[in-house]
């Protein structure tokens, strides 16, 4: 290595400042890169701060040599080299940052000199960066800093420089490896802020001259090669720490609180504030949990301390010009305020199609496999063939309208869903009917019932709220509770068929690399799609399981990881099961049930047929550990519920109770009700599922698909024997989980075996078999839709309540002034409900159907309907009751006891039903429940575990996915 031809002493117009620590990895090439500098570089100025490896013995003799402590920061180092320089050379005009890291390309310095000249009105000056030592990777042309703190380039990351970006323009900053800068001009502004002790100190140099006046160019004439030891982690001091990210992350926070103004600074904390919470929730997602605390720390270390920010703010506003700081140079040179938010919506867009892809992946794989394995050619070429075919039919990708209009498949999907929506048109607006309650007012009714551990309803219960309120909750938030409940009941089915579709079609390229016709994957899915409508679910109101017939084909489609090769993706796996799984159980409970069975069933056979494969940890855990995530996530809900004794909740359907009566026939045929499908159609299903056992090809799969059926239906048939005795009614288990499992079972099969016979070749009365069952195939869904169209509902958007305007309106303005509705006759029986504040709405049944009524309670209301009395009529008021609602036909008999019952006053009330007012207090706390005590401390223990839960699981079940940091 030559040394460069320099005066000892620093003289003339442009002196270069080199800050060097341990940097005997780059540093040879770095003097390499001074020495090519010629006759435009006066003299050098290094300033070693403590290195221990040999850096200072490098250096050429003809360096002037400052040096500090290991202690010293990158400011402390810029100074010292500045006091050295202006105490051998006063006249120097321009003072040269290089890192030990930064290697100048030949003519770089002379390419800054000559753009100063072209403008003299320039005071700093900044090279075009390349990464180091790819040396063609581009780092920055100037940069900038977003309202939320991201440092932007303006370039995408790994960006290879290939001249598009060549043209000079002021910028905010530049980096200081290579920066030229006016000395003047940078004593003026104090040098770097020592607060900055490593980085982010260019940007606020950078934002400080703008604000000051002076202008800033970045020269991409001008190229210097830069390792970035510090950020990539390749250096590591006391000044970088271990926490890169949270180094950089509170110099980029405390550059905006310092730099902004007065009026804007409570907005930047709090915009700041929740940035970092969002950043945290996308790290998390991509589990860089140490960067997600990096960002929270570095947040407290900045808004804890606001003192240094109180001082810096005092330095600029001492140091800043009579005029005021020039506000409009920096906003214009600032990022638009838009751009944060578009890299957020780029960053989803990352994860869901990482999301999407997971289990396609398996199926890719197998398929460039047998590709591999085979000698000839014609399996790759076979395989290239199948890609563009995906590429040319793939409904997800036919984004050209050209081609959309020329895609059969896309064509008939589409029509497929908007025969859909027509036919879920009494789901929009305002909607109740069947076993679906009205949706409540807002979206706070429901966060209430999900967090409260004593619920004020009908005589006040500890029973818990349904696991699926916390989702209807966080959608209820965006959508309000009237636009949660119509988009799931409209957009179930489609979210059903795009799921079907897309599990349908890996578990066809498991079978084989060429995958089924998608003809047969139309109607597989499209059959399954309109599974819940065909039970008599959508129209009975039955929400939590349309919801979960959504759900279902993503669960299967998840699981698929299981059958991954890497040991990571199986694990993944099984985190990303247990979350559906847990989803999928909310609103339908049994749903769980099958699948521990079946993840028991299936772990068993094979132990016994391949016990060497299923006994490594790695394969059994994530089956087991998708059964568990709900038990824990779930917590909240079944914990209560056995510990309350009202565990009958775990089995029930959504909705209202009773829940109707499935014999094994009505299981297999998928009916759940009066409002279901001919039975022909779903016995069809199960015929062309046992065909689907012919074809040789497919007949493991499809008799997996059948272990599934026998399990569901055997889950089913168990469930089928228990009756829940409810506080005013008894049913049966809900059976609406198993039904949906074996439904999705039995359409599976049939797809495989169709997948079979046409790839078999079938002949004679196979083939004709397979002709009957193609037919049949189209049939089925087809009679779907169509019963769904022509069918009847007990959906309506009428208000359904008896109860007196007035009385709802009163009952709304405190939970004592409920509402006794009675119903029935002597003869036949008396029922009665209590109605308080908006009555009974979604997720409600669930809490009040299992509630053991305390037994005063019920003697209360038995006496006052059976022997009225004053003194009666007083414990009614002390129960919070303000009326009595007698509905019609009214029993004459009841009524005249009630008239002659001194303490009640006859009200108003709509013809047909009869109507009192309690005229006694009413006791305010009559349905009010303990706040203190151990059902408090359980609820919220038990709360902090599911979020603590969801939040782990959501990390470990993302996908991977790097996140995206500067170049």
């Amino acid at each position: 290595m030559s040394a460069p031809s320099v005066p000892s002493a620093p003289s003339g117009r442009v002196v270069a400042l080199l800050v060097t620590h341990d940097g005997t990895r780059w540093l040879p090439g770095v003097l390499d890169g001074i020495a090519e500098q010629g006759a435009a570089l006066s003299g050098v100025v290094a300033v070693d701060t403590g290195s221990t490896d040999g850096s200072r013995d490098l250096l050429p003799g003809g360096y002037d040599l400052v040096e500090a402590t290991s202690s010293a920061s990158y400011p402390d180092a810029v100074r010292l080299g500045l006091e050295r320089v202006a105490a051998l050379a006063p006249d120097t005009e321009w003072v040269w940052l290089l890192h030990d890291d930064s290697r100048p390309a030949p003519g770089a310095l002379a390419a800054l000199l000559a753009a100063a000249a072209r403008r003299p009105d320039v005071d700093v000056l900044g090279p075009k960066l390349r990464e180091w030592p790819s040396l063609r990777r581009l780092l920055e042309l100037g940069v900038t800093l977003s309202g939320t703190g991201r440092r932007e380039t303006g370039l995408e990351r790994g960006e290879y420089d290939q001249g598009q970006h060549d043209e000079e323009r002021e910028v905010l900053a530049v980096n200081s490896a290579g920066m030229l800068v006016r000395r003047r001009v940078l004593e003026e502004l104090g040098g770097f802020d020592p607060r900055l002790p490593m980085f982010g100190n260019d940007l606020d140099l950078g934002w400080r001259a703008a604000a000051a006046g002076h202008a800033t160019l970045v020269v991409p004439d001008a190229v210097v090669f830069h390792a970035e030891a510090a950020h990539r982690g390749l250096r590591r001091t006391a000044l970088t720490g271990r926490h890169t990210h949270y180094q950089e992350r509170r110099a980029a926070l405390y550059t905006l609180l310092v730099n902004s103004s007065a009026a804007a600074l409570p907005w930047r904390v709090l915009r700041l504030t929740l940035g970092t919470l969002v950043r945290m929730v996308g790290f998390l997602l991509v589990r860089s949990v140490g960067e997600a605390l990096d960002d929270l720390a570095a947040l407290v270390a900045v808004v804890l301390r606001p003192g240094q920010v109180r001082a810096g703010r005092r330095e600029r506003r001492d140091r800043a010009a009579a005029g005021g700081p020039d506000r409009e140079r920096v906003k214009r040179l600032l990022p638009p305020p838009w751009l944060p938010y578009r890299h957020g919506l780029d960053f989803v867009g990352d994860v869901v199609s990482a999301v999407t892809q997971q289990a396609s992946d398996v199926a890719e794989r197998r398929r460039v496999a047998a590709a591999e394995l085979d000698p000839s050619s014609q399996a790759a070429t076979r395989l290239r063939a199948e890609r563009e075919r995906d590429e040319d039919d793939d409904l997800a990708d036919s984004g050209a309208i050209a081609r959309f209009f020329t895609n059969p498949v896309a064509l008939t999907m589409t029509l497929v869903v908007a025969v859909m929506v027509v036919a879920a048109r009494t789901a929009l607006g305002q909607v109740s009917g069947g076993a679906l309650a009205p949706a409540p007012d807002g979206a706070g009714a429901w966060w209430s019932l999900h967090l409260a551990s004593w619920h004020e309803l009908g005589f006040g219960t500890d029973v818990p709220a349904p696991p699926y309120v916390l989702p209807l909750a966080l959608l209820g938030t965006v959508l309000g509770p009237t636009g949660a409940v119509s988009l799931l009941l409209v957009g179930s089915a489609p979210f059903a068929l795009w799921g079907a579709w897309r599990f349908l079609r890996v578990a066809g390229r498991l079978v084989s690399p060429r995958g089924a016709p998608r003809w047969i994957l139309v109607g597989g899915a499209t059959a399954y799609a309109v599974a819940p409508v065909a039970a008599g679910a959508w129209g009975h109101g039955r929400l939590g399981l349309v919801v979960a017939g959504a759900l279902l084909p993503w669960l299967a489609h998840a699981a698929l990881g299981f059958a991954e090769p890497e040991p990571d993706r199986r694990r993944r796996a099984g985190w990303r099961v247990g979350l559906l799984l847990a989803l999928t159980t909310a609103f339908a409970p049994t749903t769980w049930l099958v699948a521990a069975v079946l993840v028991l069933v299936v772990l068993g056979a094979g132990l016994l047929l391949a016990r060497g494969l299923v006994s490594a940890r790695d394969v059994w855990l994530p089956p087991l550990t998708a059964i568990l995530v709900p038990l824990v996530l779930l917590g909240p809900w079944w914990v209560p519920a056995l510990s309350t004794g009202s565990g009958a909740a775990l089995l029930l359907d959504a909705g209202r109770p009773p829940s109707d009566g499935v014999g094994a026939l009505d299981l297999l045929a998928g009916r759940l009700g009066d409002l279901g499908a001919p039975t022909w159609a779903g016995l069809a299903l199960v015929v062309l599922a046992v065909l689907a056992l012919l074809p040789r090809a497919t007949r493991i799969p499809v008799t997996l698909c059948w272990l599934v059926v026998l399990v569901s239906a055997t889950v089913g048939a168990v469930l089928g024997t228990v009756d829940l005795t409810l506080t005013a009614t008894d049913t049966p288990a809900g059976l609406g989980g198993p039904m949906l499992a074996a439904q999705a079972g039995l359409v599976v099969a049939v797809v495989l075996g169709a997948q079979g016979a046409t790839r078999a070749g079938l002949a004679g009365p196979l083939r004709a078999a397979g002709m009957v069952a193609a037919a049949a195939a189209v049939v089925v869904p087809l009679t779907g839709i169509a019963w769904w169209l022509t069918g009847d509902d007990d959906l309506t958007s009428a208000d359904a309540s008896v109860v007196p305007a007035y009385m709802v309106q009163r009952s709304t303005t405190g939970p004592e002034h409920g509402v006794l509705v009675v119903d029935g006759s002597v003869a036949t029986g008396l029922t009665y409900t209590v109605r308080r504040g908006d009555g009974v709405t979604v997720g409600e049944d669930e809490v009040l159907a299992p509630s053991d009524v305390d037994p005063a309670d019920a003697a209360t209301v038995r006496d006052f309907l059976s022997r009225p009395t004053g003194d009666v009529v007083d414990r009614l008021g002390g129960l919070g009751i303000e009326y009595v609602l007698l509905t019609a036909p009214v029993d004459g008999t009841v009524a005249a006891a009630l008239d002659a019952t001194s303490g009640l006053v006859q009200a108003g009330s709509d013809a047909g039903t009869r109507a009192w007012e309690v005229d006694r207090p009413l006791d305010p706390d009559a349905v009010a429940g303990d706040d203190s005590g151990s059902r408090v401390v359980l609820r919220a223990v038990l709360l902090a575990v599911q979020g603590i839960g969801v939040v782990l699981v959501l990390v470990l079940a993302a996908p991977t996915l790097r996140a995206r940091r500067r170049p």
